[in-house]
């Protein structure tokens, strides 16, 4: 899972990654049951919420009509941009009506989408992007391009593994849209002080990679969506 040094793109073959990179090149085989953990589940998980994700993508379809999924550019391992597999939960367009992260009570969310947000449920296509390799169940949240284009040199660190469905990060961070609710400008607001603070717990997560520390990450989003908080 791990490219050889040489072999990175040069944005990321830096020297403020060099010390992550190092780190993970001495969990090779954690990275390599990493992979394997997320292809296994990510089959099984695909069965079992084929009936779920359909009721949820008719629920869509009667609430607002077409499409069923959104499909955002989002950057992932050595800077390679895809496209997202998310249920649709905002209006058609969104993203040519306002910011590209949600704030609270924001006019575009529709009636359906609010109550999947609210659950998470808009994430489960994301299994779709696991079994093709592009994310992994645990791993940074993969950021919207605009984003990554104004990184700092040490966040591209965040780029030497597969983005996650789910981090340590969206677990603190599950409320970011209300903390961006009362800002003027929401695009500043994320990239000068939200993004830094995610940034701090993304490059812990790099630093102190482990594959039972993910499998604990897992159970912890269980909890923060059934309502526990973590400081």
């Amino acid at each position: 899972m791990l490219k050889k040094w040489e072999d990175l793109p040069d944005f990321i073959r830096i020297p403020e990654v060099k010390p992550y990179y190092d780190t993970l090149r001495g969990k090779r085989l954690s990275l390599f049951g990493k992979r394997t953990f997320d292809f296994c589940a990510a089959l099984v998980l695909i069965v079992l919420l084929a009936l779920p994700m359909a009721v949820i993508a008719l629920w869509i379809l009667i609430d607002d009509g077409r499409p069923v999924f959104y499909r955002q550019e989002r950057v992932t391992a050595y800077g390679r941009v895809f496209r997202i597999h998310k249920f649709r939960t905002m209006v058609n367009n969104a993203d040519k009506l306002g910011s590209a992260v949600t704030v609270g009570n924001d006019s575009r969310v529709t009636r359906v989408g609010s109550r999947l947000r609210h659950l998470r449920l808009d994430e489960l296509p994301q299994i779709i992007d696991v079994l093709e390799g592009k994310m992994s169940i645990v791993g940074v949240r993969p950021e919207a391009v605009k984003y990554v284009k104004r990184y700092r040199p040490e966040y591209m660190a965040t780029l030497l593994l597969p983005a996650g469905i789910t981090s340590e990060t969206s677990i603190r961070y599950k409320d970011e849209d209300r903390l961006l609710s009362a800002a003027d400008d929401v695009d500043r607001v994320y990239v000068e002080e939200i993004l830094p603070a995610k940034m701090r717990w993304n490059l812990k997560y790099i630093r102190e990679f482990g594959f039972f520390g993910d499998i604990a990450t897992m159970f912890r989003t269980v909890f923060a969506v059934l309502g526990k908080d973590y400081e």
